[in-house]
């Protein structure tokens, strides 16, 4: 292949990626009051999880495994910001899209459908970062957040949630194409959620957790999609951690991609279009 072709196939992906942004973020914005009330709803659970923490840490005297109220309330704000990175096109849509055929126009287009989700969904999350500044403005003002981040550590945080959001992408475009083979996946589904839930942290910092929770996090992806962007904004954390975990998610990406790739070339084969 020559150059001038790889020149050509760059710049079909940064139209095609210019284009899925576009029309994400003129769409989104034409339902900002929808995706606010959305974000806003989403601001319960980190809130609970807020003042448990907070009360436990007063009621123990200031603090919780070194975690103060102010900690706390670092941790859950930037929360917000992240679970809204986190979300990308759920593994429940993949019976929808085989279902009612919609797999087959995605499959006449000349990239890989990949593409156009990660695509639109970081259109989505431009609008989303630009919503979610007034709201954790309001936040901060209730809780008061302890929150002295160096500029290392908000580059950091920067590229932190983009990672997130590639390998989150990434893991749940190989967990949805489980259904290629069957058609009773929820239990799966819910069980990948839960180890999520407790590996991640997102309900809890995984420094509060047990030693042996943390050693077994640390085989997984989860933590690099939602524990490591907050810590490398709220800390602490040294600039030798940051770089271990870039590198940790980085390794992810590439799996990520290895295997999305490997599972669709055996999940083509054994798709068959349904329409009603």
């Amino acid at each position: 292949m020559t150059a001038t072709t790889y020149e050509s196939g760059a710049r079909a992906f940064v139209r095609l990626y210019s284009a899925l942004f576009r029309l994400a973020i003129i769409e989104q914005f034409q339902y900002r009051a929808a995706n606010y009330f959305y974000m806003i709803g989403m601001v319960t659970e980190p809130i609970i999880y807020l003042v448990v923490w907070s009360t436990v840490a007063e009621a123990r005297g200031g603090d919780v495994g070194g975690l103060t109220p102010g900690a706390f309330a670092a941790y859950y704000i930037v929360w917000t910001l992240v679970r809204n990175m986190n979300i990308v096109f759920t593994p429940f849509g993949w019976e929808q899209r085989i279902r009612e055929g919609q797999l087959s126009g995605q499959l006449v287009r000349p990239l890989h459908p990949i593409h156009y989700d990660i695509g639109y969904f970081a259109g989505w999350k431009i609008v989303v970062i630009v919503l979610w500044i007034p709201l954790a403005i309001v936040l901060s003002l209730i809780f008061q957040p302890e929150l002295d981040p160096t500029v290392i550590q908000a580059a950091a945080f920067f590229v932190a949630i983009w990672g997130a959001y590639l390998i989150r992408t990434l893991l749940l475009w190989m967990l949805g194409m489980v259904t290629f083979w069957t058609t009773r996946i929820t239990a799966a589904f819910e069980v990948f959620f839960a180890a999520e839930l407790l590996l991640s942290g997102r309900l809890v910092p995984m420094r509060l957790m047990p030693d042996w929770v943390q050693t077994v996090a640390g085989y997984l992806p989860f933590e690099s999609t939602f524990g490591f962007p907050i810590t490398a904004l709220v800390g602490p954390v040294t600039n030798e951690e940051l770089i271990r975990g870039l590198l940790t998610q980085a390794l992810w990406i590439g799996i990520g991609v290895a295997g999305v790739s490997i599972m669709w070339r055996r999940a083509v084969r054994n798709y068959t279009a349904v329409s009603g």
